[in-house]
């Protein structure tokens, strides 16, 4: 991994600019010699070659230094997201056991908006034990349903998705500036944020706070060519009034979860710049790209070194071992595949076209229903922000509507309207027996849509 770490700073000039939020810019010279130093005092507390390391700090310059000193000595990086609760973090300690956690010494659950520098706390745990495999980056599952699966990531597959995002038409390249919005905890906000960025020579900005207005006023203050964000991100984006003009802007790519079509319509709409697609997972990494955003509905052809087959309607991807640890994967990997678990197709092009979740298409009545034509169609209402389906026993539909587009007295359409809505689009036996208007949906520290219907039914109000 110390290799690694040295390719992706000798790859170019060390006074380009790295890192930025708003007026303060790191260079990848001055960041080498951070990671230096830090990696100095990370050895002093006897961390090295093999050493199970848990890391939980906010995203910021601090975390990118962390993250490469660690590596730089041939640590085993478990990466937590900053915003799990304590006892999240505890759980999944149970099973890792790690010999030391790396988290910032400030209240971070106080923190409001992006800060670049963090006081880093060091924490030997006398329960940890060393790392067991070759895996130096472990993550956790962002998936919307169930448990977390333990993930690992070697430095020859790291390298090997490097190279992947370089070899992928439209990818930022040098003298770039991306805006990065997804989290640097996960698969696509790391690796073709953080590491491809470095391994380019792009520069990645930082904003303030996730907030329209700041993610606006930051593209314009540095003329940023490129975004990678979620859906989530693109619809605040798309909603915003007034916006200012992106002259510079020539590439927005989103990746975590499946982009709507129609808010890719109202973002390119608004802005000129088709949305592209990057579509992977936690195991393997970016499986398909698409980065023009010319190519939806598929979500481009698979990335390069990529081998993907369709097997009884579902994506498999090849890989040489399995990446779960501590038996979390259960039958999701077998005789070099893994099992996706996401319903696609692959045209003669090669471009593959994800049809939603596996788990979405439930059998009704003796009828087969796809959960997410359900959504589409609620989003499909002009008040409709945003909608999850769900079935267990029942389909129960959970929709954020937006009371600017409603009617008469400037509220949005009732439950009973929706179902309206849906009973003249839909056959009987689609139709959800009960809609629930929500506030605001769950999501995942990634930004992706939570499914689980009993979470989902806490959010409710009570009838």
């Amino acid at each position: 991994m110390g290799s690694l770490v040295r390719r992706l700073f000798d790859s170019r000039d060390d006074t380009l600019p790295y890192l930025t939020h708003q007026q303060e810019t790191v260079s990848r010279g001055e960041l080498r010699e951070r990671v230096a130093k830090q990696a100095a005092v990370f050895a002093g507390f006897g961390i090295g070659p093999g050493s199970a390391v848990g890391l939980r700090t906010p995203p910021s310059f601090t975390q990118v230094e962390v993250l490469l000193a660690l590596w730089r000595l041939g640590a085993q990086v478990m990466l937590f997201d900053f915003r799990l609760k304590p006892a999240e973090v505890a759980a999944l300690c149970t099973s890792c056991r790690p010999q030391f956690m790396v988290r910032a010494g400030s209240n971070v659950q106080a923190t409001f908006g992006f800060r670049p520098e963090y006081e880093v706390v060091t924490e030997c745990r006398g329960t940890g034990r060393p790392a067991t495999t070759g895996h130096r980056l472990v993550q956790f599952s962002s998936g919307s349903t169930g448990r977390p699966k333990v993930i690992g990531r070697t430095a020859a597959s790291l390298a090997a998705e490097v190279d992947r995002f370089a070899g992928i038409t439209g990818m930022p390249g040098e003298g770039d500036r991306v805006l990065l919005l997804s989290s640097t905890a996960h698969s696509f906000g790391l690796v073709a944020g953080l590491l491809h960025s470095l391994a380019a020579g792009v520069s990645v900005v930082f904003a303030p706070r996730i907030s329209a207005r700041d993610l606006l006023r930051t593209a314009v203050d540095h003329r940023v060519t490129a975004l990678f964000g979620v859906p989530m991100h693109y619809e605040l984006l798309a909603a915003a009034g007034d916006p200012p003009e992106l002259p510079d802007l020539r590439v927005a790519v989103s990746g975590g979860e499946l982009m709507p079509p129609d808010v890719a319509a109202r973002f390119t709409e608004r802005y000129g710049v088709p949305v592209g697609e990057s579509y992977g997972t936690t195991e393997s990494g970016v499986v398909a790209m698409d980065v023009g955003g010319t190519l939806r509905p598929s979500v481009g052809p698979a990335a390069p070194g990529m081998v993907v087959r369709v097997r009884q309607g579902e994506l498999d991807v090849a890989l040489d071992e399995s990446p779960y640890l501590f038996d979390s994967g259960g039958t999701q990997y077998a005789d070099g595949w893994l099992r996706t678990r996401d319903r696609a197709t692959v045209d003669g092009t090669g471009a593959v076209r994800v049809h939603g979740r596996a788990d979405s298409l439930v059998v009704i009545g003796g009828l087969k229903v796809d959960l997410t034509e359900v959504e589409n169609v609620l989003r499909g209402h002009p008040a409709v922000e945003q909608a999850i389906v769900v079935h267990e026993g029942v389909t129960e539909a959970y929709v954020v509507t937006s009371a600017a587009a409603g009617s008469a007295a400037g509220e949005g359409p009732t439950a009973e309207e929706l179902l309206r809505w849906c009973r003249e689009r839909l056959a009987d036996y689609k139709l959800p027996r009960v809609v629930r208007l929500l506030d605001a949906l769950p999501r995942t520290s990634n930004g992706k849509l939570v499914r689980q219907p009993t979470l989902l039914r806490e959010r409710a109000p009570r009838p």
